[in-house]
C-alpha cells in the first residue's frame, strides 16, 4: 500500500520523504481495508435492495433532506463530494429511473436544479430502512458510544483538513 521505509519517521533528513511508522502504517492499513470493505458492502446491499450504487442512494438523500426537495447541482455536487461530470451521469440514471428531474435556474441560464421526484422520493422511503440497517450493523453496533464519538470527531477533523476554503483549491466539485 503505502511504501514504508525501515528508517524511522525522527531520523529523516531534510528533504527526505517522512514514512509511517509501524504503527501509522498499521493505522493507515486499518483505515484502507475497512473504508473498502464498508463501501462495498453499502453498495452492495443497496444494489441487491434498491436496484442502485450507494453514491446515488446518497443523492437521493441529499435532495430529500433540502428545501423543497431541490438542489442547484453545484450544490449538490459539493454537497456530495463528488466531480461534477459524475454527478451529471449520476443524475442522468436518476433521471432516466424517474426519481430525479432537472429544471433550470431562472436566475442563471447556466444553472441546473436536481429535484427529486415523488417516486424518487417513495424509492427512498422503502429503502432507507434497510439501508439504515446495514449501516448500524457494519458501523454503529459495533462500537462503544465513546468510540462512536471518537470516530465522529477524527473524520471530521479529516474531512475538514481535506477541504481548504482559499480560492483554487483542489476539490471534486470544482472540477
Amino acid at each position: 500500500m503505502e511504501y514504508m521505509d525501515t528508517a524511522p519517521a525522527s531520523s529523516a533528513a531534510a528533504g527526505e520523504p517522512r514514512w509511517l511508522t509501524d504503527e501509522e502504517q498499521r493505522v493507515w492499513r486499518a483505515y484502507v481495508d475497512a473504508t473498502t470493505l464498508l463501501e462495498d458492502h453499502l453498495d452492495r446491499q443497496l444494489q441487491r435492495d434498491a436496484g442502485m450504487p450507494h453514491v446515488y442512494y446518497g443523492l437521493l438523500v441529499k435532495l430529500a433532506e433540502a428545501p423543497r426537495r431541490r438542489l442547484r447541482m453545484t450544490e449538490l455536487a459539493k454537497d456530495a463530494k463528488i466531480t461534477r461530470s459524475r454527478l451529471s451521469h449520476a443524475v442522468a440514471r436518476l433521471e432516466k429511473n424517474g426519481w430525479v428531474r432537472r429544471e433550470d435556474c431562472p436566475s442563471d441560464k447556466r444553472g441546473q436544479f436536481a429535484v427529486l421526484t415523488d417516486e424518487g422520493m417513495d424509492v427512498l422511503r422503502r429503502h432507507a430502512p434497510g439501508h439504515v440497517d446495514a449501516v448500524r450493523q457494519a458501523v454503529f453496533d459495533r462500537l462503544t458510544p465513546e468510540q462512536q464519538k471518537s470516530l465522529g470527531e477524527i473524520m471530521g477533523i479529516v474531512a475538514e483538513g481535506l477541504q481548504p476554503s482559499e480560492a483554487g483549491a483542489d476539490l471534486p466539485w470544482l472540477r
